[in-house]
């Protein structure tokens, strides 16, 4: 099968990999109806992150279930299925949590490469999600950003404790950024401060429910915070960058409270 492969920073080669298999009873082998590029397969590409070895890559992805192992009991060959970047039992402790992605048996996807036209699953049961039926081309791609992005948005908004009657700030306006401030109107917030400095995505993000833009950033973006907020700063904040200076933004923007102090 034809996949892709990254070999150092900036080289990246579709070439042929072996089929993937079913190596314990859990594992399934999906056909990739869609996969993307993940913001974080840019670190290893610009070379902010080491690449000892040629690595598959791929980590969101969607497609239909080929085969299933033994022990696979709720995904069955001919489901069309979304999975998550870990792979997750879905039993222990963590997983029952709401920490998936700590899941003391996790596997990350990336290993297996979803930039292919089929990959290996672990943990099939408790990774992929099956919908109803089979989707029409034109919805394949919403489903695929439910593997990745929609869920990060969304666990962060739960996370943070985004409600009713909450202000939050979205810091960052890619693609987790823009499903923090949809998920956040899903939650009922009353205010969503979207920091975003690109027009295409301020639309979107006003879209999704955003209330205020604010293009600023370092001391000039604290201080609008707060004049959005008569001083005291949003209740929740949304960190969706990764970036030290996004941090730093991050913590820097909520109002005080029992476990925020004042900076």
């Amino acid at each position: 099968m034809r996949g892709v492969v990254m070999y150092t920073p900036g080289d990246v080669r579709v070439e042929d990999r072996s089929e993937p298999q079913i190596l314990v009873p859990t594992d399934a082998i999906i056909r990739l109806s869609a996969t993307c590029i993940c913001g974080s397969d840019l670190w290893p590409y610009r070379g902010a992150d080491p690449i000892t070895e040629p690595s598959p890559m791929g980590h969101e992805y969607a497609g239909i279930v080929e085969e299933v192992g033994s022990g696979v009991t709720t995904i069955t060959p001919g489901q069309f299925v979304v999975g998550s970047f870990f792979a997750s039992d879905n039993t222990c402790e963590i997983c029952r949590a709401g920490y998936q992605t700590s899941c003391i048996h996790r596997v990350g996807v990336g290993s297996e490469g979803a930039q292919a036209q089929r990959m290996r699953v672990p943990l099939a049961d408790g990774t992929l999600v099956a919908t109803p039926e089979v989707p029409s081309d034109d919805l394949i791609p919403d489903f695929l950003a439910a593997s990745d992005v929609l869920g990060t948005g969304w666990f962060a908004a739960v996370a943070a404790e985004v409600g009713p009657g909450k202000t939050v700030a979205v810091v960052g306006d890619g693609a987790v950024g823009l499903m923090g401030v949809l998920a956040a109107h899903q939650l009922g917030a009353e205010r969503i401060i979207a920091m975003s400095r690109h027009q295409s995505r301020q639309r979107l993000a006003l879209e999704y429910g955003a209330t205020d833009i604010v293009t600023e950033r370092g001391d000039d973006g604290v201080e609008q915070i707060k004049d959005l907020t008569n001083g005291l700063g949003a209740h929740s904040v949304i960190e969706a960058v990764g970036t030290q200076e996004s941090m730093m933004q991050a913590i820097r923007r909520p109002r005080p409270g029992p476990d925020r102090p004042h900076l």
